[in-house]
């Protein structure tokens, strides 16, 4: 969810910027006031496992493991780099040292491709700073401008107070609520379901200082 800005300013004019495109796997390095956005590497396994295996992490996402070993980190870079997860899967480093705080990512939502879902997580020590929220600004942000798509989707488990605070802070309004599995529990469980069309986002491309 938010703003990788395909390495330029939120004021740069509309028509100096990146032109969307229908189709492929775009996924620029995206740049924050606080954050850079790239493809994971080998250097982030020790980091990943770390922080991944964290049981308050995993219990509130879809398709993470619990407990995390260093085999599944090394295992998610290499599908990533193979594009076997999604389209568009980033590292969440700190702009000012590299440091390694979580991961985020776009995937198709529908088969036309008009429709895109946002995920994300953050390391528990990187909670309350206004990472993820500024992760996701410039996620959503590099989505819209840069691809041929109406809407884009954020589903949150109903007990994830953080979570759902991060995608009203982004525009998504609510749809409805489902249940959808998690690995780490080993079954179903309840999510809400957000969207954010393409018409809202226009209207709050100016993000301010919302973090």
């Amino acid at each position: 969810m938010q703003g990788e800005l395909l390495r330029e300013s939120q004021s740069r004019p509309p028509e100096e910027r990146q032109k969307p495109e229908s189709g492929g796997r775009y996924c620029p390095v995206l740049l924050s006031r606080r954050l850079v956005l790239r493809a994971p590497h080998e250097d982030d396994i020790d980091a990943l496992a770390h922080l991944a295996n964290n049981a308050a992490i995993a219990t509130m996402v879809s398709r993470m493991p619990h407990p995390y070993t260093a085999a599944d980190a090394a295992d998610f870079v290499r599908r990533t780099k193979e594009g076997g997860i999604g389209k568009c899967v980033y590292a969440i480093t700190l702009a000012d040292n590299g440091a390694f705080l979580g991961c985020c990512g776009l995937e198709p939502g529908d088969e036309n491709g008009r429709t895109l879902e946002i995920g994300y997580w953050l390391g528990e020590p990187y909670w309350n700073e206004g990472y993820t929220t500024e992760a996701a600004h410039a996620l959503v942000d590099m989505a819209f401008r840069a691809r041929d798509i109406d809407q884009i989707d954020a589903r949150c488990r109903v007990m994830n107070v953080a979570s759902r605070r991060v995608i009203q802070k982004c525009g998504f309004q609510f749809q409805g609520s489902g249940m959808v599995p998690s690995l780490a529990l080993g079954g179903m469980v309840p999510v809400e379901w957000y969207r954010l069309d393409r018409k809202t986002w226009l209207s709050l491309r100016s993000w301010g200082d919302t973090h």
